[in-house]
């Protein structure tokens, strides 16, 4: 082997261990770290997916080594960096995750129960959002965190107005039967029994609110002696408030439909309706992004912050666009009524249900 036959051998070998070295670091990261990545569809160009993600297009192309920004392809899987495992569990903070929330201060001879039934929550509700452990044990003057919408703060409901059984304070009282008076709504008759009207739908399954009548005799649910909703075997899933359901747009494959008229979300398989759920959406002020998205960020559960407050254990959250998603609710119970700065508020045994449903990419369809 002659002098120039030796040196180039040595720089091939030294060649290809300098390549060695580069490349197993990158795979032993891949491999001990999961990362998000997104598949491009049809259509799609670097900007808007950089967009969706809240990231530049320089970031997104860096992290890909794509040198022309301008050059992707449908089926192309991009890295996104900056995210993390969809089950890392990471506080995110998002404030998209509900409405301000208000400060209550507890006034002397307050219970409990008496504050959940003004702001339309559950004692358990408020006892988790605040960490309360016990409910007989707040003490005057006390701030408590709720969530609630500025429709029911402005309903004063005095205890006179309500009928004896419902006093708060009361132990434990049991279902009663209500005779709708000429001129009554659904929403009159729940607020003045400290309850949603969407609950009172489901207990009577009424599927349009506005099909009550004078004479109609109607069931209101029992109180439990913490003040919360006696179970009344509501059905499950949902029953659409509205005769109206929307059609899916795609009829291959899994969608999920949501309807801010309706304040409903649709659950579809190759054109059929799976499941159907009340949800709560964006305030006027902070509406839900309306259009055609992928899930592309779910977790099981994390902690979220924003702006006044800090909510542990949001449960079965998928993010379909930006800091816009479909998760669990445990902070409020207003559900059939706009509640959030964007994102789809739901019942946590709903959310659940659209985890297991749902899996990265899975169309999301946004419409009024």
């Amino acid at each position: 082997m002659d002098h120039h036959t030796r040196l180039k051998s040595y720089l091939i070998v030294l060649i290809v261990s300098l390549l060695l070295l580069t490349i197993f670091p990158t795979i032993t990261m891949t491999q001990s770290d999961e990362v998000t990545t997104h598949v491009v569809q049809a259509g799609e160009n670097l900007f808007r997916i950089a967009l969706r993600y809240g990231i530049s297009t320089n970031e997104l192309a860096d992290a890909n080594g794509i040198s022309d920004t301008s050059r992707i392809y449908a089926g192309q899987v991009l890295v996104i960096p900056g995210v993390g495992s969809p089950d890392s569990g990471d506080i995110i903070e998002n404030p998209l995750i509900a409405g301000t929330p208000t400060i209550h201060i507890v006034q002397p001879g307050e219970t409990l129960s008496a504050i959940a039934q003004s702001y339309g929550l559950t004692v358990e509700q408020i006892m988790q959002i605040n960490e309360i452990s016990d409910p007989n044990r707040i003490e005057r003057y006390q701030e408590l965190t709720v969530w609630t919408t500025n429709s029911v703060t402005s309903v004063v409901v005095e205890d006179d107005a309500l009928p004896e059984e419902f006093v708060s304070g009361a132990s434990s009282v049991a279902s009663v039967s209500y005779t709708v008076q000429a001129g009554e709504s659904l929403s009159q008759i729940a607020r003045r029994y400290g309850l949603s009207w969407t609950t009172l739908a489901q207990i009577n399954n009424i599927l349009n609110p506005d099909t009550l009548y004078a004479g109609q005799v109607i069931t209101i649910p029992g109180i439990d002696e913490n003040g919360g909703i006696i179970d009344m075997g509501i059905i499950s899933p949902l029953t659409p408030i509205s005769a109206d359901i929307p059609s899916p747009t795609i009829t291959v494959g899994r969608q999920v439909v949501v309807d801010l008229s309706t304040q409903m979300t649709y659950a579809y398989e190759d054109g059929v309706l799976l499941y159907s759920s009340l949800v709560s959406t964006g305030l006027p002020a902070t509406p839900t992004v309306i259009g055609d998205f992928q899930v592309w960020h779910r977790t099981r559960s994390q902690t979220m912050t924003g702006p006044g407050y800090s909510l542990d254990n949001v449960e079965f959250v998928q993010y379909f666009y930006q800091g816009y998603g479909l998760h669990g609710t445990y902070w409020h119970n207003n559900f059939g009524q706009p509640m959030s700065h964007g994102c789809v508020n739901m019942t946590n045994p709903d959310a659940e249900w659209f985890y297991n449903f749902g899996y990265i990419g899975l169309p999301v369809h946004v419409q009024y």
